[in-house]
């Protein structure tokens, strides 16, 4: 602003009348002198550089419909950026990653098609009940922070709380590197001369950008991810019926030609059969694992007593058709035999089996396709678990179950130092260039694939936990928002199935299919690490703590932390509206509600 200054006096105004105030020239919309771009660059960057400050903190308590109060959840400073689009795809597109798409070559080598199906049919019975436990608990308590991770620490005891969440977190901590190697293999498809590390740099450095600049874009790419994901799952299997059929490829009619021969086990003797299901089991576990953060979401939804179980429906069709189906088709076109399954010798690069179903029949240009949407599914995955990772070991922090150093989110929402910790995880990926791979994927694998036994259980046990202290205290069902159609013995029989998993891992880790019987130390800790680990945090935190409760008395559990309690005449009321509703409207309505 032009000014001059007298001697001893004060600088005077020449452009404005004296009489206006400074304010209310610096509030005119159109600006008497124009910005300099230097300076508008350096506010930019001085807001980036802001961005990365501590948030300040928000202690605002929210009502709970039982007029009680309630402290806020422990994301009051993240950025409620998702749109419903971001939430769709995430949610179809949950579970379609390495487990799906590549590790299960390993377990069809190994195994067989038939126990293929039969591990995935089995393991889709306990995910369906786990989405029930998991949902019935996430509407009664939907504002606890952490969610189901805090379940076990207030259901069961602290230290099996402790061990539990630890693990899972060690789990996110590992999926980031197990990914970027997974996406190196997944590369070798196409070539296999340059270092498998110049990718890892490549998807390293855009995930951490990803992170870096913000939740917006963390949404965006997992929209773009999935969408890719759900399109690929699609065209795959009409393709594979296609050449099974004969319609493409130069292998004409195939049928069940590859479960007669080279036939539907990789063994011969009854025992070994067995044992091949047993390895798929925790294959199938690595494969549903994150289908349980969909309870992150309810605190977040409009009305979550009609969402929870219209998710719980869709949930199904996925398990179905996503899993199962797709399993059967790999089956149908890929022979167990291959020398380019995972877990295969002979040949010097391994594919995915979704690639190999139309490679291996003479399909040009489709299984190129198909390579690159798993490449873009398995950095996907990655790309969550370095959004999930962080904020975990945050939530431990607050839960003071990690140091309060880690609690640290800034201004754009990022916890910063947890994001920063977890991204040092993803240089263990540069072992992609050593010829330990594979084996480095399969340490990696197991301890992402047991843990996932550990978190499911926990929330069985959790939940059984929950209706029996209910029952103690003397406490209604009717209160609650929403009750799991399998009830309590969904759990029972889920915490039995997983602990009869536990013993089969443990007899598969000690003598691996195929091993014709021969016991294997390095092997054991490849396939059961996440035990002992799980182990060493229980009796850990006992003595760390003093606190040797091994179950917390069901007359001690406080149901009412954070528990949102419903008005049961209130609750028949709208599912009375509710079926009214649904009376006079269209056949097509109809149809909707039923199967969605």
């Amino acid at each position: 602003m032009p000014s001059s200054s007298k001697e001893g006096g004060s600088p005077e105004i020449k452009t404005f009348d004296s009489s206006v105030k400074l304010s209310e020239i610096t509030e005119k919309s159109t600006p008497v002198f124009p910005l300099d771009s230097t300076l508008k660059r350096r506010t930019h960057f001085t807001k980036f550089v802001d961005s990365f400050r501590r948030a300040e903190d928000k202690h605002a308590d929210s009502d709970l419909e039982d007029g009680s109060k309630s402290i806020t959840s422990d994301d009051d400073h993240m950025k409620k950026a998702m749109k419903s689009r971001h939430v769709i795809m995430m949610t179809l597109g949950t579970g379609i990653g390495t487990g799906l798409l590549v590790a299960n070559g390993k377990g069809l080598a190994l195994a067989g098609p038939a126990p293929l199906v039969l591990g995935y049919g089995l393991v889709s019975f306990v995910t369906y009940f786990m989405i029930q436990a998991a949902g019935e608990m996430a509407v009664t308590y939907p504002t606890m922070p952490a969610s189901f991770n805090t379940y076990a620490s207030i259901f069961v005891s602290k230290p099996f709380g402790f061990a539990t969440v630890w693990l899972f977190c060690i789990q996110w901590l590992t999926v980031l590197p197990l990914e970027l190697i997974t996406a190196s293999m997944t590369i070798k498809y196409w070539n296999d001369t340059i270092n498998p590390d110049v990718f890892i740099v490549i998807f390293y450095v855009f995930l951490l950008f990803i992170h870096f600049f913000g939740v917006k874009a963390y949404g965006e790419t997992e929209f773009i991810f999935n969408s890719c994901k759900i399109l690929m799952i699609a065209g795959f299997i009409i393709l594979s019926i296609v050449i099974n059929c004969g319609g493409a490829g130069r292998d004409g009619y195939i049928g069940n030609k590859y479960w007669i021969n080279p036939g539907a086990f990789a063994s011969e003797s009854p025992a070994a059969r067995f044992k091949g299901v047993a390895y798929i089991l925790v294959t199938g576990y690595f494969s549903y694992g994150g289908t349980e953060l969909f309870s992150l979401s309810v605190n977040e939804q409009k009305n979550p007593r009609k969402s929870t179980p219209a998710a719980a429906k869709q949930s199904i069709y996925r398990i179905l058709i996503i899993y199962l189906l797709t399993m059967i088709l790999i089956g149908f076109n890929v022979p167990h035999d291959s020398d380019q399954l995972m877990g295969a010798g002979g040949s010097a690069t391994h594919a995915s089996p979704y690639v190999l179903a139309a490679s291996l029949h003479g399909v040009k240009v489709v299984p190129h396709f198909i390579n690159a949407v798993i490449l873009i599914s398995v950095v996907s995955v990655a790309n969550s678990a370095l959004y999930a990772s962080p904020r975990l070991m945050r939530s431990l922090a607050e839960q003071g179950y990690a140091p309060k150093w880690f609690n640290y989110v800034d201004r754009e929402g990022r916890p910063l130092r947890a994001l920063c910790i977890c991204g040092l995880f993803g240089v263990i990926g540069f072992v992609a260039c050593s010829p330990q791979e594979e084996q480095a994927f399969t340490w990696l694998a197991a301890i992402a694939g047991l843990s996932e036994l550990f978190t499911w259980s926990s929330i069985f046990i959790s939940h059984i936990r929950f209706r029996m202290a209910m029952k103690v205290q003397g406490k209604s069902l009717e209160e609650l928002g929403y009750r799991a159609t399998t009830g309590i013995w969904g759990s029972v029989y889920s915490v039995f199935f997983n602990m009869l998993v536990f013993i089969a891992q443990f007899w598969v880790a000690l003598s691996p299919p195929k091993s014709n019987g021969k016991y294997d130390a390095e092997g054991f800790f490849e396939s059961y690490l996440a035990a002992p680990l799980w182990l060493v945090f229980y009796f850990g935190y006992m003595i760390y703590s003093r606190d040797f409760t091994f179950l917390t008395p069901l007359d001690k559990i406080d149901l009412d932390f954070h528990r949102r309690i419903y008005d049961p005449e209130l609750l028949r009321q709208e599912d009375a509206e509710t079926k009214e509703r649904l009376r006079n409207s269209g056949w097509l309505a109809r149809l909707r509600s039923f199967w969605c």
